[in-house]
Parts: structure tokens; sequence; C-alpha cells
């Protein structure tokens, strides 16, 4: 079995409002740099095998951190990036409710059936987040490896590899936080099994 460490980016510029931040490359605060050195300090002591992360800067630079204190190399992989939000790129949810209120409304009833106007395909975003991680598995087999990501696009492959509807992602997991730790143990094939979830980066013992 294959442990997938599944990390949001640290906090982003777009934060105050949360705003929809998809395929904009906006860089992180200064409190997300700080999410990034505590998220390396808990890698430093969780000893992962391996790194994959976005291209996007946001998330280059939150691996950064872990490079900085483990030594890993990140492997970038754009089937990691986050989902296109189209139209709703750097919006609120009032804004987008202003904007073009009945796609809004249609979204927060059923994202997956209704993307926002403009967006990528849920499934096909799925899709390529589930692709990625058969090959994490495939290159670390009975590793544990962090994946530094985004939070929608990481809820939907969470559904995916637990065996959930994908249309849920919103209610079954409203918050993926910024650094958080949220791990699931998966060998490829079936369902996956949820070992943590949204768990801050504390440094933990050094033992494996």
């Amino acid at each position: 079995m294959t442990e997938l460490v599944l990390v949001r980016h640290g906090q982003t510029v777009w934060h105050d409002g949360n705003r929809y931040t998809g395929r904009t490359d906006v860089p992180l605060t200064d409190h997300g740099r700080d999410q990034a050195g505590a998220l390396g300090r808990w890698a430093r002591h969780a000893r992962p095998d391996a790194l994959w992360a976005s291209p996007l800067s946001r998330a280059r630079d939150t691996a950064a951190a872990v490079t900085e204190a483990t030594g890993l190399t990140a492997r970038m992989d754009d089937r990691l990036v986050e989902l296109d939000f189209g139209k709703g790129e750097g919006l609120t949810a009032e804004e987008m409710n202003r904007a073009f209120p009945e796609a809004r409304a249609a979204f927060a009833d059923d994202p997956v059936a209704h993307p926002l106007p403009g967006g990528e395909d849920p499934v096909a975003a799925a899709d390529r987040m589930l692709r990625c991680a058969s090959d994490v598995v495939r290159a670390h087999p009975e590793g544990r490896v962090l994946l530094v990501g985004h939070s929608t696009a990481h809820r939907l492959l969470l559904c995916q590899l637990l065996g959930l509807p994908l249309s849920g992602y919103r209610r079954t997991f409203p918050v993926f936080r910024n650094c958080a730790i949220t791990t699931v143990r998966w060998n490829g094939t079936g369902a996956a099994a949820l070992l943590e979830y949204n768990i801050p980066p504390e440094p933990v013992g050094a033992g494996r």
C-alpha cells in the first residue's frame, strides 16, 4: 500500500473573500509562506519518500519549503493543477451570484453536472487526478508520497479514491485547509482507506 498525503498549498493573496482560484497563478501571502514552513518541519520528521506537486506557483513554492526541509526534489505534474473555474476565476460567491445567478445556483446544487460557465469538467479533472495518483502508486509502492496541490482537485480525487459520488465533493469535504495533512492508503485498485483528514502539520515523532 502507498500512503498518499494530500496537501493544499499555503494561503494566497486571493484568500480574502474566498475568491475562486483555479488556473490563475497567484502568489502566497506571508502567512502562506509560514504555513509552508510548518509543512516543511512536519515533513522533516514524517520523512516522506517522494514529493509531487502542481506546477502552479502557489503549490510549487509550498513544495519548495518541503524540499528545503527534507532534500526531496519535487516532481511537477500538470495533472495536479487546480480546476479552471472559467468565468468564476477571481470572483467571490457573492460576485458570481450577481454576475450569473442561475449558473451559480446550479453549481451550488450540483457542481459536477453544472460546472461554472466556461470552467473545466470536474469529471475530466477527477480522471486526470486519478491517473496521476495511479502513477504515484506504481512509482512508489509501499511508500509515503506528499502531493502538494489544490482544494477542489484534491477533493475530487478523494471522492474517486473512496468510491464516493463526485457530485457531493463540496458537501462531503467542505473544507481543505491550507497545508493541512490528509492521508489515504491505496494500492492502485479498489477503494482507498482514509487515515486522516485536515490535520494541522504539527511536527511528529521521528519514527514511522
